[in-house]
């Protein structure tokens, strides 16, 4: 294929083989066309071959890629990846495949960015994207991040997921439940909760027992950044269950989600792999499963800003 250096187009070509053709030496028309005496009779030779077709670009394509992953394994990488709806990384760590050969794979198909994606369907939608600074911690403890995420409530005997929304019951008016959690800062160790609600005494008494959770892990929390919900801000309990414990509160800026980053970021993994990843009947089995999740998440689940290990390696 021609590049933007080339100096000869199909005119130019053409040009050239008729000189040579009306009796002038090759070395002489290559040198009056800008080229080689090598690359002069290369199209001299494609001329006298093809005519005019052998004169046209070219794809610079390799004839063959011995080294191209196979089909099968593309169709796993794939599969995998409309299944569990995550990045290179992940599915690198799923399949066996080196993330780099994922994502060319991933483009190779056409995939789009999980940017670009609604989390739970996987349908492709508009995103809007913030950037900001990344920062993170030297040590464990040193900032929390705390956030609330609510989801709808499960309808007993299952809503639209399980029956589909043509035969889904009624819409029921089932309310909210709250998914308190923390996640540190340095670590990524996250603890998380499913309550009624996100009031003050709620949240005085999940953070509570969140850092006695991280004292189990030896984390002693030292900072804690919240957004500016009221139940944070306005709390009177809150404030002091902070000062007794010697911990720093921190806000973010009115409407800028993303300074909450690790937080925001837990929390989307959260609803795709835990929330999201499967139908259930209840909420409370909903609520049960979240335990296991957590556990998994802090032991197990490789972590890509982790060099692919769980958080608690970094304990």
């Amino acid at each position: 294929m021609a590049h933007s250096n080339a100096r000869l187009n199909v005119r130019g070509r053409l040009l050239l083989v008729e000189r040579i053709e009306g009796g002038m030496p090759v070395a002489d028309a290559a040198q009056m066309g800008g080229i080689s005496r090598r690359c002069g009779y290369k199209w001299w030779g494609r001329w006298r071959e093809e005519g005019l077709a052998g004169l046209l670009d070219r794809s610079s394509r390799p004839h063959t890629s011995p080294g191209r992953t196979s089909p099968e394994m593309e169709r796993m990488v794939i599969e995998a990846r409309l299944r569990l709806r995550v990045g290179p990384e992940r599915l690198a760590y799923e399949t066996g495949v080196p993330a780099r050969t994922v994502a060319r794979i991933l483009r190779r198909w056409g995939m789009p960015y999980l940017r670009d994606c609604d989390p739970i369907t996987g349908e492709v939608v508009r995103a809007s994207k913030s950037g900001g600074t990344r920062y993170e911690r030297s040590w464990p403890g040193s900032l929390a991040h705390m956030d609330v995420k609510k989801l709808g409530r499960i309808p007993d005997g299952g809503g639209w997921r399980i029956h589909g929304r043509a035969d889904a019951p009624r819409r029921q008016q089932v309310g909210w439940t709250y998914i308190h959690s923390v996640v540190d800062d340095y670590t990524r160790l996250a603890y998380s909760e499913s309550l009624p609600d996100e009031k003050a005494e709620t949240v005085v008494g999940f953070f509570t027992r969140a850092a006695e959770s991280f004292q189990q892990y030896g984390v002693t929390i030292e900072e804690v950044m919240t957004d500016n919900h009221l139940s944070y801000t306005r709390s009177r309990d809150f404030a002091a269950l902070l000062r007794q414990h010697g911990i720093k509160h921190i806000t973010i800026k009115p409407h800028c989600p993303w300074q909450n980053g690790k937080a925001e970021r837990y929390n989307r993994t959260l609803k795709q792999e835990w929330a999201y990843q499967q139908a259930y009947y209840d909420n409370q089995t909903r609520d049960q499963a979240l335990t296991d999740w957590v556990h998994y998440y802090n032991n197990h689940r490789p972590h890509t800003s982790l060099g692919g290990q769980p958080p608690t390696t970094r304990l």
